[in-house]
């Protein structure tokens, strides 16, 4: 399942010639990823509160494809390409309307809040990422 989200491209976003800095790609990226763990009934904070448990990103491959400019409705999407028992691999693009400006492929390690250190994820996390059948 794919999920979306939409970005509008703010000023601050871009340099001054109205081009999108190509970190800000990345924060993009992670509001979609937090707005899917969102959709998916794990807010971030309780997570961390409630499970000692936070994402953090191990490691991106990313394709810069075509600019993004001042203005632009983007869309992000995020779906699971695999799962671990600690990690969470997942495929990212930006577009906008049918032209694709950036796809990545981000992994998140699950990681103990107190020493950062990896750590099983919650079954009730896997369970909302297995697909139904």
């Amino acid at each position: 399942m794919t999920f979306r989200w939409p970005i509008r491209v703010y000023w601050e976003d871009t340099d001054a010639g109205g081009v999108v800095y190509y970190a800000n790609y990345l924060k993009f990226m992670e509001r979609a990823r937090s707005e899917w763990l969102r959709a998916l009934g794990f807010e971030q904070d309780m997570l961390r509160d409630a499970q000692g448990i936070v994402f953090v990103v191990r490691r991106v491959e990313i394709d810069y494809l075509s600019p993004a400019r001042f203005n632009d409705a983007l869309e992000v999407s995020a779906v699971l390409h695999s799962a671990g028992r600690a990690s969470l691999t997942v495929r990212q693009e930006l577009m906008r309307g049918t032209q694709r400006l950036a796809e990545a492929v981000v992994t998140l390690a699950c990681v103990d809040v107190a020493n950062f250190k990896p750590v099983k994820m919650p079954a009730t996390i896997l369970q909302a990422l297995s697909p139904t059948p």
